[in-house]
């Protein structure tokens, strides 16, 4: 008796049947939108939030809303389960093509950076539907997307559900409804390609020195082996053509995600049934207002990779420029202070050291308004000439003292080095410091103050 053939193999069939459409020999090619265009119009046109984390389960609902009502012959809207807490989760069609494309973001609650990105595409879609590009982009194929995967983590600003699971975890036992919603939407479309949206970590750098991990990306795995089908081969190629676009904004900032099958993941395993995954892993950026880069970077990313399946130029990409990429890794601070004079308040005498400071952002809700604030610790001190940060700060003939409710600018005299403080600058401790440097009269003019 013939065996069952795997699912994983039957991918080059269902590739070859799914996908006529993105063979550039059968369609005539007109000319495709630059990444630097994408960049501009996001400039000018942008209708996404400014700050990402703040946005809630009702925001997202009220502009798909909005979406469908204004455009009602492009778009169209389905609720396809409810969160454990009973908030929506809807899906998002766009595109009359026969290819179809599912998109999925904040499955993390606290990873919202594509969800923002994905209002500024409806928007271009909207706004550009007649124009050449866009036009071949909806007649080709048909986006499935799902905004905010995860209401209740995005609720709370956290990483799992309301079942404290983490929902990416969760593909074999389907024990949390967000999972199973995912799920059913991919067997029911069969979606020729998947992109799964999140961030990862402010601490995650990419080359040497180290620089942020901006955007990595991955061609996710179907088994432990990590091989190749014509699946892997185009999410390989799709990423290689994201890194073309984005490298021009981000350069030595794009990074390659550990590729190692993980058996309860959903991208691992949506490629396994049949739709190769792309993810792309949103990082950190290098400037205090990091939001709009990377809502801006997630837009020319997407946008470049769709239109590459539309044109059939994502045939023509070298899967070598995704296979060359750097791999991420973690550790990049969030602050450094290097070759300070350090008093480090606990009554030991003066020493050189570099400072090193984590930060994560935290959401809470302060008489009904959600805030966002960044929560620091010190990490890591001594010689840290390996480590990069999003911020550098040159200490040189500086020293670091614990703030004692300085302002910057005071004119100080240097806190004797026996003295104990209640603010110890030490790995664990919140980075409470003052840096002081010499002024006239045998004062100290505080430089900068960290809290």
């Amino acid at each position: 008796m013939t065996g069952m053939i795997p699912v994983h193999l039957i991918t080059a069939l269902v590739l070859a049947t799914a996908i006529p459409a993105l063979d550039e020999q059968r369609r005539p090619q007109t000319t495709s939108v630059t990444p630097q265009e994408l960049a501009q119009t996001w400039d000018a046109e942008r209708v996404s939030p400014e700050a990402p984390p703040l946005v809630t389960h009702a925001e997202v609902v009220r502009r798909l809303e909005a979406l469908v009502k204004q455009a009602p012959d492009l778009f169209s809207m389905e609720q396809i389960a409810e969160s454990v807490e009973g908030r929506s989760i809807n899906h998002v069609r766009v595109g009359t093509g026969s290819v179809g494309i599912l998109l999925w973001s904040q499955m993390h609650g606290d990873e919202p950076t594509a969800t923002s990105a994905l209002f500024d595409i409806f928007e271009y879609l909207r706004r550009h539907r007649d124009q050449p590009p866009v036009r071949r982009l909806l007649s080709q194929l048909t986006l499935h997307v799902v905004p905010m995967l995860n209401p209740d983590g995005a609720e709370r600003y956290q990483r799992r559900n309301a079942q404290s699971i983490d929902i990416n975890r969760d593909a074999l036992r389907l024990q949390t409804p967000e999972g199973r919603a995912l799920k059913a939407l991919r067997d029911r479309l069969e979606p020729a390609v998947g992109f799964n949206l999140h961030n990862q970590s402010w601490g995650t750098g990419v080359g040497t020195p180290p620089k942020p991990a901006s955007m990595s990306l991955l061609s996710v795995a179907y088994d432990d082996e990590r091989s190749d089908n014509e699946g892997r081969l185009l999410t390989k190629k799709l990423s290689a053509v994201i890194r073309d676009a984005i490298e021009p904004f981000a350069s030595g900032q794009i990074g390659r995600y550990d590729d190692s099958f993980e058996v309860r993941a959903f991208g691992d395993n949506i490629t396994l049934w049949g739709t190769p995954v792309v993810l792309i892993e949103t990082g950190p950026w290098p400037s205090e207002e990091p939001d709009a880069h990377l809502i801006r970077l997630n837009f020319v990313a997407i946008l470049s990779a769709l239109d590459a399946l539309a044109t059939g130029g994502v045939h023509k990409a070298d899967p070598g420029r995704y296979e060359s990429l750097p791999m991420n890794e973690s550790g990049l601070l969030y602050v450094l202070i290097r070759n300070a004079r350090v008093i480090n308040g606990s009554g030991i005498e003066p020493y050189i050291a570099d400072i090193g400071i984590n930060g994560n952002r935290r959401v809470r809700t302060v008489e009904g308004k959600r805030q966002m604030t960044v929560a620091m610790n010190i990490s890591d001190m001594g010689d840290l000439r390996k480590s990069g940060a999003l911020r550098t700060i040159d200490a040189s003939g500086m020293t670091a003292v614990p703030d004692r409710g300085y302002d910057e600018g005071d004119l100080i005299d240097m806190p004797a080095w026996q003295d104990r403080s209640d603010a110890t600058i030490a790995v664990g401790q919140p980075p409470r410091i003052a840096l002081l440097r010499p002024a006239d009269d045998g004062k100290y003019r505080v430089e900068l103050v960290l809290r």
